[in-house]
């Protein structure tokens, strides 16, 4: 339909958009707990809520990096994840994270923009422990959106556990028709569950 020209199409793009808008909603709700909450450790990922969003937003910042062939910069996460790379951990509350999670999403996205213009079949060298592993520049980019994904599965996980107010069960949805729906078609408003109580 005429209303609906111009929705995001290429995959990549999508991906990326997505990954950047679901990370963004949850730190959202984060806003609205308490800092113990936002702390506290679990059985699950990297084991609180601030630990598993640092995360994510450091990962785009060093794949942004590889992809790009640039130096790494100092990790944000806590530094026994990366005890070998320089550190600037912190801890930081969810409006701080917000603030890198815009300017990391921006910088992967203009990464993306220059690495299909040059060819995202190129490859990059991504060193972990003592083994090099060859990669093109597409699997990695498709592999940062997926690992955000994943972590974003295991806050709501955390979310869900802390029985926080509203309901658990009222927690937003982020998969990809939810971002679409929410930001280009405008079908959904903001924090409403497309299909509330039914099987997704």
């Amino acid at each position: 339909m005429d209303q609906f020209l111009g929705l995001s199409s290429d995959p990549l793009d999508i991906l990326l958009k997505h990954d950047h808008w679901g990370t963004r909603r949850l730190l959202e709700v984060c806003e609205g707990l308490t800092p113990e909450q936002f702390h506290r450790k679990f059985d699950i990922g990297p084991g609180s809520l601030h630990a598993t969003l640092t995360h994510i937003i450091g990962a785009m910042q060093r794949w942004a990096d590889r992809v790009d062939e640039r130096p790494l910069r100092p990790v944000i996460d806590e530094p026994s994840r990366h005890p070998e790379m320089p550190s600037d951990y912190r801890q930081r509350t969810p409006r701080e994270l917000i603030d890198l999670l815009d300017v990391a999403a921006e910088d992967l996205a203009a990464v993306a923009e220059a690495a299909a213009d040059g060819g995202l079949d190129e490859t990059i060298i991504v060193r972990f422990g003592s083994t090099d592993y060859t990669f093109t520049k597409a699997a990695a980019l498709v592999h940062i959106a997926t690992h955000g994904m994943h972590h974003r599965a295991q806050c709501l996980n955390m979310l869900r556990r802390l029985e926080i107010e509203p309901s658990p069960d009222d927690l937003p949805e982020v998969g990809v028709v939810d971002w679409q729906a929410e930001v280009e078609t405008r079908q959904l408003k903001p924090y409403t569950r497309r299909n509330a109580g039914a099987a997704r």
